[in-house]
């Protein structure tokens, strides 16, 4: 009788567990008493200034809904797991651990390679996904993934328009990664957008994630075509490294690139004087002088060590207020399933009559596909900070 008995009871407890963890792989919750947001990014790795800087501003934008009374009384919790940006198991193992610590609403991934790899994850979990900065289009082929950032066609044209409009260059070089998504996208639309605006490109070099350190052979083809301008939609590893073996080159064009180059300043053992003059677009710029992006930056210092915020905090910080908003719009409470969230979300985001005034943006709107309308800004490397781009500089840039 002992031994049924115990059998019977490791029966119903294993019964049990298998119970707990399938809810739990469904995005169950472990308490009712919070929203839960989730989001992956790189806290490791070459990409780590990303994610660390999206999961700061996580936790401030929390904290900040919190203390400002929460979504109609409930608070805001927040997951956050590292992806180390890889576009396949980890990133799957990372968004699978979210939803068993609760997961409600993603605001996530990071960056592109991770997202692509659970795009489909979270439509078939019917969970709505924020990224802050993922910008390939095909991030938001689904229709419950929307975008805070550019996506890359976007910053393609952009950097192309802007170019052409303010005369920046005759010739042009373009450095990309073409194992990249976010750098082949920006690369096609700006080679696109540049021939209709009759930029002149007289070198198309190319280099992928195997082959990423030396750019000796990249460079002088630039170089020797003559290129006084070089476009790079990378990120800021890569150009720093690019950066400097042009030092090394005796090769001095205006260096022009997106928002992956928000990072140069902070790279540990690189001679930052070589930015001096980076161009770039981007939706945020620490040292613009409204209100807000100075009380944000403030708050941001004081809670990590004195550390500036770069546009990817932004983002995220932008994108947990833009779904506050939502949420309190449409009476989201912590006892619904995150499926039910992310109907309500999916038809809020994309009303018409909704707008958000944020860091990155002013009367930022979306559609059903998902992406983000808003203008990006100007900015430049000078004495070794990001500034505001001007007249002057331009006008001092096309001078030399």
């Amino acid at each position: 009788m002992k031994n049924v008995k115990r059998i019977l009871a490791l029966t119903v407890s294993a019964a049990l567990a298998v119970s707990c963890f399938a809810g739990c792989g469904n995005g169950a919750k472990k308490n009712s008493d919070t929203i839960v947001i989730g989001c992956s990014g790189p806290l490791t790795g070459d990409a780590a200034q990303y994610g660390v800087a999206v999961k700061n501003a996580i936790e401030l934008a929390v904290k900040d809904v919190n203390d400002a009374g929460g979504i109609n009384g409930t608070k805001l919790s927040y997951v956050f797991e590292d992806d180390e940006a890889d576009s396949g198991d980890k990133a799957v193992n990372a968004y699978n651990a979210l939803k068993d610590n609760g997961m409600q609403v993603m605001v996530g991934t990071v960056t592109t390679a991770s997202c692509l790899a659970v795009i489909e994850k979270t439509k078939q979990d019917n969970i709505f996904q924020l990224t802050p900065s993922a910008s390939a289009q095909d991030v938001i082929k689904n229709d419950n993934c929307f975008q805070v950032c550019f996506t890359d066609p976007n910053q393609g044209k952009g950097s192309a328009d802007y170019i052409a409009e303010n005369k920046l260059a005759t010739k042009i070089a373009v450095i990309y990664d073409s194992s990249d998504a976010y750098s082949s996208g920006i690369f096609n639309t700006f080679k696109s957008e540049a021939e209709a605006k009759g930029l002149d490109i007289v070198a198309e070099q190319s280099f992928t994630k195997d082959s990423k350190t030396d750019f000796s052979a990249q460079i002088s083809a630039a170089k020797n075509a003559g290129a006084d301008l070089v476009f790079l939609p990378i990120y800021y590893q890569q150009a720093s490294l690019i950066l400097t073996q042009c030092k090394s080159a005796n090769y001095n064009p205006t260096f022009f690139g997106c928002d992956g180059l928000d990072g140069l300043l902070s790279i540990k053992n690189f001679d930052t004087s070589l930015c001096e003059g980076v161009m770039l677009l981007t939706p945020f710029a620490a040292e613009a002088q409204d209100q807000a992006t100075q009380d944000f930056v403030k708050k941001y210092k004081d809670a990590y060590n004195g550390e500036t915020p770069n546009q990817f905090a932004a983002d995220a910080y932008d994108g947990v207020m833009v779904l506050a908003e939502l949420m309190k719009k449409e009476g989201i409470t912590a006892d619904m399933s995150a499926s039910d969230i992310c109907d309500k979300l999916k038809k809020a985001i994309s009303d018409k009559d909704f707008s958000y005034d944020g860091l990155t943006g002013t009367g930022m709107k979306w559609g059903e596909d998902g992406a983000v309308s808003k203008d990006p800004k100007a900015v430049i490397i000078k004495n070794g900070a990001y500034s505001a781009l001007t007249a002057d500089d331009i006008a001092a840039s096309t001078a030399q």
